[in-house]
């Protein structure tokens, strides 16, 4: 299948397609916490094709943008170049806003991206992204994943980057001007991130993507190990009440887009992520957890219409109070979303 991930209408959109729901609890406000938008390739996927999944029937009311590399500067000192990714996105969330495209709250919060080690320089580029943004940045990720095995993507330049003397001292600048720090590690690295809550408990800190437990390469047949790892040093994170934990993200290779077999549907993705979301809530209380899409990572493989009905099953049991936090009340907090109100109602769950 050609340019299999193509969003703008081809295979891959029809392949989704494929498998089509009825939306549960369609007038549940969401704030989707985590997304991107970029051009990968030749392949774009900016507002008008996030606008279209947001019109699949789920109440989509505000979005949170993760850096991605997308749209940098091209000139100037190596270190202000991201501020071009705060420009672009400050035009995208105008285009949502004038309602052209039918999906407003694009973009309400913005999260960027600045090289920690520059320590106390990373203040002028902070401030440099915040007026780029229109006031929309609300903190930075590291994306920091390593791992001892080098069949495993290495975000980070070495191992224990969170703890060089001069990534803290970047970390300080967060704290001290009121961003928090997002953070996407695997799972033997969540002591790590721990060291960083302890050391500034001032800051928060945005666990990415459930803590990312790795269940491939090396570790394929190592799963128990991983889960009690895992669990033990997500619990010990969960000690710290400045983090707070994006749920999503997790491995999602249910199906392909080999001819005959189909993308997986919400019970289906339910299933194989409950045994990590469940303990998640659990351990850290919904008030500190939030769904995220992960757009359009995760569009690979299941639609979005299929992802928020997937954790609208997983949280079916939730209190009313719960459900509100996990969807949209955590989130809000922790990106200082503004102009959202989530009302107190629950609708029943409709197949």
């Amino acid at each position: 299948m050609a340019n299999r991930f193509d969003y703008r209408g081809g295979a891959h959109e029809a392949w989704l397609r494929e498998v089509e729901e009825p939306v549960l609890e369609p007038g549940l406000p969401i704030v989707d916490a985590h997304h991107h938008l970029w051009i990968r390739g030749d392949v774009p996927y900016l507002l008008r094709e996030f606008a279209q999944d947001l019109q699949t029937g789920h109440h989509i009311v505000a979005s949170v943008f993760a850096e991605c590399h997308s749209m940098y500067r091209v000139s100037g000192p190596e270190a202000f170049r991201p501020v071009g990714e705060m420009e672009f996105v400050a035009g995208i969330a105008a285009m949502s806003d004038s309602g052209a495209f039918g999906a407003p709250g694009v973009c309400r919060a913005v999260v960027g991206n600045v090289d920690l080690s520059l320590g106390d320089a990373a203040q002028p580029v902070l401030e440099a992204m915040q007026t780029a943004s229109g006031g929309r940045l609300r903190g930075v990720r590291a994306s920091v994943c390593w791992d001892e095995s080098a069949a495993l993507h290495r975000a980070a330049p070495r191992a224990g980057y969170l703890s060089e003397p001069a990534v803290r001292a970047g970390i300080a600048v967060l704290e001290r001007l009121g961003l928090s720090l997002d953070c996407w590690l695997y799972h033997p690295q969540l002591d790590e991130l721990a060291a960083v809550a302890a050391a500034f408990p001032g800051l928060t800190v945005i666990l990415n993507h459930t803590g990312t437990p790795i269940l491939g390469g090396p570790y394929r047949e190592r799963q128990d190990e991983v889960r009690g790892r895992w669990y033990a040093s997500m619990a010990a994170l969960a000690q710290h009440p400045n983090v707070v934990v994006k749920l999503g993200a997790l491995p999602a290779r249910f199906g392909s887009t080999v001819e005959g077999t189909l993308p997986p549907g919400s019970e289906a993705v339910a299933a194989a992520w409950r045994p990590w979301i469940e303990p998640c809530i659990e351990t850290f209380g919904a008030r500190r957890c939030m769904f995220e899409s992960n757009f359009p990572v995760h569009k690979n493989w299941m639609s979005y219409q299929v992802l928020w009905n997937a954790f609208k099953r997983i949280a079916a049991g939730a209190s009313d109070d719960d459900r509100r936090e996990l969807f949209a009340g955590t989130a809000i907090r922790a990106y200082r979303v503004e102009g959202i109100v989530v009302p107190q109602q629950r609708e029943e769950i409709r197949e």
